[in-house]
């Protein structure tokens, strides 16, 4: 089984992309989990569009086409989504049809992280109207949302709470849970 983990936020200290790597070591046997970020994706323009669509969205969009799943870490900015996620979502939907075409049917799960007190409920579930408008087939079975981020990572981004740490093992295995029997 193979997974794309596409983590939501460009800071290279990003917790969502931590969050995302301590998931990586998380895979079962059998099960490899590969990070992606948005990084080289543009801001989303119809004359951009109409001259073609960026290499680094189409490589993207060919690695999450051959994944078996789909594997989401949002942040939450101003209780939502961040715009460069949901414009890394836009362009990969590009040209229109596409994200019902990329995403359809593909097991699909969120998990995020922020520094604020609340986690990331807002912008997970803002991202759930985009993910069922693509027809994702979304894993309900699970949710984390990290808060006080900064107190669960390390300076480096390691996973220091043995408490999230259980947690975020948990959430991998029944998300994988989950694909398996959708791929099988």
């Amino acid at each position: 089984m193979h997974i794309i983990a596409l983590s939501g936020a460009l800071r290279r200290a990003s917790y969502n992309t931590a969050l995302l790597r301590a998931a990586l070591a998380m895979a079962p046997e059998g099960v490899t989990i590969e990070l992606r970020t948005l990084h080289g994706i543009p801001l989303y323009d119809g004359d951009v569009e109409a001259q073609g669509i960026p290499a680094a969205v189409t490589k993207l969009r060919e690695e999450i086409r051959a994944a078996d799943a789909l594997l989401v870490s949002t942040p939450e900015y101003n209780n939502s989504i961040p715009g460069v996620l949901k414009n890394g979502l836009d362009w990969l939907s590009r040209p229109s049809g596409e994200g019902a075409k990329l995403f359809g049917g593909k097991p699909t799960a969120l998990i995020g992280a922020t520094p604020g007190g609340f986690g990331t409920v807002q912008s997970q579930d803002a991202l759930l109207s985009v993910f069922r408008t693509f027809g994702s087939d979304f894993w309900m079975g699970g949710r984390l949302m990290v808060s006080k981020a900064g107190t669960v990572f390390d300076a480096d981004g390691h996973l220091v709470d043995d408490k999230i740490r259980e947690q975020l093992q948990h959430f991998v295995q029944g998300f994988v849970d989950f694909v398996k029997k959708r791929v099988s």
